[in-house]
């Protein structure tokens, strides 16, 4: 919620648009400490409303559209899907979470165990949200933790991408679980030998292609069963 472009995502955005055969809107949503909590969720919200109302024009079919982010963008995709289904019921057919953020209430045995040296760690957590939360803000609010949500039937068909060595491991396996007792359609992979974000890392990691050719495999076959 702190850093990260559509520059900075040009790439990935570029990869995933291929591999689904989809159009890809990439969302410019403010930043922190600029802009707190809850900018980017109203941002993100605004943005899937302004899509689905001028998807005509935009070349997209209303009934097939999938919302997904990595990171914190996978924290902002997961609210607002919570957020239309306690909503108006906009129609979102799918969430695609790649390595999500989805619970800062409690820590789980994934973040304490990769605190440090696995790319993204607890002290960069730690300065990251308190530059995102306004002092006093309660950080098991679901639009910060979904994780927390209590309610999450009737979600969209779920597609979870975790890795191994993730700090947010533990939580992302922990939704992909939530969903599917609630009876959501889920399409869980945790990555053996993975850190956070690896499926950016192409140019080093081939297993980076590989995952963003099974993402594009399992939404093409998401938005075609609709």
């Amino acid at each position: 919620m702190v850093a990260g472009s559509i520059e900075t995502h040009d790439r990935i955005a570029m990869a995933l648009a291929d591999a689904t055969g989809c159009r890809l809107i990439s969302v410019d949503y403010r930043l922190a400490p600029e802009h707190k909590f809850p900018a980017a969720i109203e941002d993100a919200i605004a943005a899937t409303e302004f899509i689905l109302r001028n998807a005509a024009s935009l070349g997209i079919d209303a009934e097939r559209l999938v919302v997904g982010g990595d990171s914190a963008g996978g924290t902002l995709a997961a609210v607002v899907c919570q957020q239309a289904q306690s909503g108006a019921g906009t129609a979102i057919a799918a969430q695609c979470l790649i390595c999500p953020v989805l619970d800062f209430e409690q820590i789980s045995p994934s973040r304490d165990a990769f605190a440090d040296d696995h790319l993204i760690g607890r002290a960069t957590l730690e300065a990251d949200l308190a530059d995102y939360l306004p002092e006093g803000t309660d950080a098991a609010d679901v639009r910060i933790s979904p994780l927390r949500a209590l309610n999450v039937k009737g979600l969209p068909t779920a597609i979870i991408h975790t890795a191994e060595f993730d700090p947010m491991r533990d939580e992302g396996n922990a939704y992909a679980r939530k969903l599917l007792a609630a009876g959501v359609n889920v399409e869980h992979v945790c990555h053996d030998g993975m850190i956070h974000n690896f499926h950016a890392m192409g140019a080093v990691l081939p297993q980076a292609r590989l995952v963003l050719s099974q993402i594009g495999e399992q939404v093409r076959r998401t938005v075609s069963a609709r």
